[in-house]
């Protein structure tokens, strides 16, 4: 029929051409009705269906139902809307190429997808069944989202409401330029990657408490200046917590910032009074309790002023004009603290290379490692320590809160780590050590002044007494460990001997 009159194909196909055409198709309704608008001004023919198709006609916009555009009705609950040739062959086809047939079976180009997905895991975080669950894992969906993002060329593919401005600045335009396409297209593959995983990871964890394959995906990555080393590349990803958060003042964040902010807002997080954390390649150097936020990082300052120079300092209380003068007077690459008076920013203005960051809330994930050739996983459930006195003595109530200071140092602190502190700050810090006794030669060597009446936290258990007895010795009269060592009863012996009070936690904070 086309070959013997050819001259009444050619005239629809141009007009065919010609035509453009938009389908809707969203679960979050947010701003679809406005993009709706424009590209019916633009004379868009809009496809779309269900529930997208309830919120245009509420709005008065024109559009074609899907069902009336295949010739098959919505079917099986809603499950299959979209699954057809003509929907999936309008966002594949290649202009010039597959015009033809297109035409021959009466297949619209599509130049525009909009979609975005069943919230599956927002529903997942629910207690749900998972006959009902199952619903919400979108099908037609991520189909058109990847017909459409591998067709770039000719289709725009938006999976986000917050690309609409940049599609109606388009369209309204000279068009989508072949860099907007590609851009559309990496974030949908992106996105429905990330579906999948969600998908995945859900149903490996109805059996398993982790799943044989584990997929995770972060987004919002930014490039840094380089990684722990000049040599080093580095970029970091995420768009909530510590690494969704970029300075309001000062430089670009750097690798090593990152990983000292982070380990210093895990440890500020511990104190509910006023407190300060100086945090030094990864480990705390100076951290303390005040009745005002001024005291408190004035004491852990003197700690160890030599390693506060080019330290990150974290606070959880609002910084004022006098602690942000303090600050200033000395070298500090990064200020984390939950807010700042205006006078304060005034102020710092003067250290126009110091970061000053807004203490992010706190985001539950697991912790995640690279290793050669693959990744460690780790969870932290909910768990209870069990304090408990093991000696014949009870500490005092101000070895007592002494004790608790140190243990929670301890805590964000890189093994072997040993901690003395007194009612209101560290005293010394060994940290890192492969002996646990000389991580406390290293803390005593380093204090701040007399261990004379300390107390003194250690991460792990007390293999031997000579840990002990060497804290003794150095005026401590408290300890606080895990317990669980075959020789735990040589060194309560130690302690009962020394008049050292030795509280067991019952949980060990091993950090590698």
């Amino acid at each position: 029929m086309i070959g013997r009159k050819p001259d009444t194909f050619f005239l629809p196909l141009c007009i065919f051409i010609t035509m453009k055409w938009a389908l809707l198709s969203v679960w979050d309704k947010t701003g679809i009705i406005d993009l709706a608008k424009v590209l019916a001004g633009q004379k868009f023919n809009i496809m779309s269906s269900g529930g997208t198709g309830k919120t245009l006609a509420a709005a008065g916009i024109k559009f074609t139902e899907v069902s009336s555009y295949t010739g098959f009705p919505e079917m099986m609950d809603g499950r299959v809307k979209t699954l057809h040739p003509k929907v999936h062959g309008g966002l594949l086809g290649r202009r010039s190429i597959d015009d033809a047939v297109m035409a021959r079976h009466g297949i619209n180009h599509i130049d525009l997808l909009v979609v975005n997905l069943y919230p599956f895991e927002k529903m997942s975080a629910q207690t749900m069944k998972l006959e009902e669950l199952i619903e919400y894992i979108d099908v037609g969906g991520p189909a058109m989202i990847r017909a459409a993002a591998k067709n770039y060329r000719d289709v725009a593919v938006v999976v986000d409401p917050a690309d609409y401005s940049m599609v109606a600045r388009a369209i309204t335009g000279t068009g989508f330029t072949s860099e907007d396409r590609l851009t559309l297209a990496k974030k949908a593959f992106a996105r429905t990657a990330a579906y999948d995983a969600a998908i995945s990871n859900y149903l490996y964890r109805l059996d398993s408490e982790f799943p044989t394959t584990f997929t995770v995906q972060f987004t919002g990555g930014r490039t840094l200046r380089y990684g722990e080393n000049p040599h080093q590349k580095a970029a970091v990803y995420g768009t909530s917590g510590i690494a969704g958060t970029e300075p309001i003042q000062g430089k670009q964040m750097s690798y090593n910032n990152y990983l000292d902010v982070n380990a210093g807002v895990g440890l500020i997080r511990e104190f509910e009074e006023p407190a300060a954390v100086i945090m030094k390649h990864n480990n705390p150097c100076g951290v303390a309790t005040g009745t005002g936020i001024l005291e408190a990082y004035l004491s852990a300052r003197d700690v160890d002023p030599v390693s506060a120079y080019g330290s990150v300092v974290t606070v959880n209380c609002e910084v004022d004009a006098d602690l942000a003068a303090e600050i200033c007077n000395t070298y500090v690459e990064v200020l984390v603290a939950p807010s700042f008076k205006p006078e304060a920013l005034q102020i710092m203005k003067k250290k126009d290379t110091m970061r000053v960051l807004i203490l992010p809330e706190k985001t539950e994930s697991d912790d995640i490692r690279t290793i050669d050739g693959g990744v460690l996983v780790q969870r932290t459930p909910s768990y209870q320590e069990h304090w408990e006195v093991i000696t014949d003595r009870d500490p005092t109530p101000d070895e007592m809160k002494a004790l608790r200071l140190a243990w929670k140092v301890c805590k964000h602190t890189k093994s072997n780590t040993i901690i003395f502190a007194d009612q209101k700050r560290t005293l010394g810090i060994g940290a890192g050590q492969m002996s646990r006794v000389d991580s406390a030669k290293i803390a005593i060597e380093k204090a701040c002044g007399s261990l004379k009446g300390s107390a003194v936290a250690s991460d792990a258990f007390l293999p031997f007494p000579d840990t002990l007895e060497v804290a003794a010795q150095a005026g401590a009269t408290a300890l606080v460990q895990p317990g669980g060592s075959i020789r735990d009863k040589e060194v309560i012996e130690a302690a009962n001997r020394l008049h050292v009070a030795m509280v067991f936690t019952g949980v060990r904070y091993f950090r590698h």
